[in-house]
């Protein structure tokens, strides 16, 4: 589609790719491991893909997850599909910590506090783009 940002852009760091989607990384520096996995072709909503299609990006979705906690540690995992800035059919995998800025509320409210120990966190990121990598193997 002209004029989708995901269309025409990678949405992140890459850290796989295959035929139907890819698993980006996002530079957030207040959410080390925040992760996209983003359908390659234009599509709006789920319902807009096929049956099988929805099946391999919802596990596509919870490899990502699984690797964030097994890697990052979170306190909890938020996952979110909105589309309402950018419709093009993209899953938000955000590791959430009790010291992040934005705990409880969501990471797009406004931040209550200084995330703190962000240096420990971001030394894992290697790790992460490795269990990544392994698990779409």
């Amino acid at each position: 589609m002209m004029n989708c940002e995901l269309c025409e852009q990678d949405g992140g760091e890459v850290i796989v790719k295959n035929q139907q989607l890819r698993v980006v990384l996002i530079d957030d520096a207040n959410y080390p491991g925040f992760c996209r996995v983003i359908w390659n072709a234009h599509a709006k909503e789920m319902t807009d893909l096929a049956i099988a299609d929805r099946s391999a990006l919802m596990q596509a979705v919870c490899k990502v997850e699984q690797a964030v906690r097994e890697v990052m540690h979170p306190d909890k995992i938020n996952l979110a599909s909105l589309g309402n800035m950018v419709p093009h059919l993209h899953w938000h995998v955000i590791p959430r910590y009790l010291d992040d800025a934005h705990f409880p509320q969501p990471i797009w409210a406004a931040s209550t506090r200084a995330s703190e120990q962000l240096e420990q966190k971001r030394a894992r990121l290697p790790q992460l783009r490795d269990v990544l990598q392994s698990t779409f193997k």
